[in-house]
């Protein structure tokens, strides 16, 4: 049998760093606290001391200006990880992601790539108000030229990055800051590198698909707990991959249990949900027994106080209500 240690989603994050850092000299760490601080939410911890300073790197507070220095880097034949504190920050950067690092392959007509990884946590569910807790991974999702991944398990998280950095292209890597303390397991050793352009049915089922990414992929088998005493017997799907999305895993459970239910904690308008819903429509039209239901974050900035925040975003109940009144139609 394998041997299995106990490990945190941070702890994990912080493995992957270690190993991109170990297996190749052109890979170095660089983001706001991430050396003696050991980043906003300790995934480099001890890093530093590991590595050296010139491979973890702290910067100055300008996302514009740490973010174009790793695509200089990534040109330079570099592999940079840029960590961006939350992904509200990544705006101050937006010029750089995706009027640069989205196109320089395509404008120089192939003749550059820019292997670039940018990690920032995302999401709300921690009482940071409505500055600190926005999903705008859609909008990465839009931007042709870029991956974009949302690691919702540990072993993903632990999986993602090396395979990212060997991409040739940018990657855009959103780590739900609510998932930093869950706990699992992974095994002691071998190898941790996943596919990061397939989805993953996280649980099977018969009766409806749930379609999730990142911290919703918990609601969401969750949501199907409470079902199953019903006879409802949901299959989860965790998407992984936000741009490619693995559209053949989606039609396939949906030809199957012929109901989709996507969670995006995004809000409603313009989300990825909607694209989601419209490719259903599209490629699976004639096997739905029901419209696709969508849940999603109220359109209202994320509130501060706890017991409003929880009901402005996705929650397992809600999740349930969906399959529920796509199974009565």
């Amino acid at each position: 049998m394998t041997a299995m240690r106990h490990i945190t989603y941070r702890e994990a994050v912080r493995e992957a760093l270690r190993e991109a850092l170990g297996k190749d000299k052109r890979v170095f760490l660089m983001g706001e606290d991430v050396n003696r601080y050991g980043g906003a939410y300790a995934c480099s911890a001890g890093l530093a001391a590991e590595f050296g300073e010139d491979r973890v790197r702290d910067t100055p507070l300008s996302e514009s200006a740490f973010v174009g220095a790793g695509i200089g880097a990534a040109l330079g034949g570099m592999r940079p990880i840029v960590e961006i504190m939350t992904i509200n920050f990544s705006l101050l950067a937006l010029d750089q992601i995706v009027n640069t690092a989205a196109t320089l392959h395509h404008m120089s007509g192939g003749q550059f790539s820019v292997p670039l990884v940018i990690r920032m946590a995302s999401g709300a569910g921690r009482q940071l108000a409505a500055q600190h807790s926005h999903s705008l991974e859609g909008w990465y999702a839009h931007i042709p030229g870029i991956r974009v991944l949302a690691p919702a398990t540990i072993a993903d998280a632990r999986g993602m990055l090396w395979p990212a950095l060997e991409s040739p292209d940018p990657v855009v890597i959103m780590e739900h800051a609510t998932l930093y303390n869950d706990e699992g397991e992974l095994p002691e050793s071998g190898a941790f590198s996943i596919d990061i352009g397939k989805a993953a049915i996280r649980r099977a089922g018969q009766g409806a698909t749930i379609i999730a990414f990142s911290a919703n992929v918990k609601k969401a088998l969750a949501a199907a707990d409470l079902l199953a005493p019903q006879g409802i017997d949901c299959e989860v799907i965790d998407l992984r991959s936000l741009r490619p999305l693995d559209d053949d895993t989606i039609m396939q459970s949906v030809r199957k249990t012929h109901r989709a239910i996507v969670v995006d904690e995004a809000w409603r308008s313009g989300s990825l949900a909607a694209e989601i819903a419209c490719r259903i429509g599209e490629q699976a039209f004639y096997d739905l027994d029901a419209p696709v239901e969508r849940v999603c974050s109220l359109e209202v900035p994320v509130p501060y106080p706890r017991h409003l925040e929880q009901a402005a975003i996705p929650q397992p109940e809600k999740i349930a209500a969906a399959v529920l009144r796509a199974m009565r139609r």
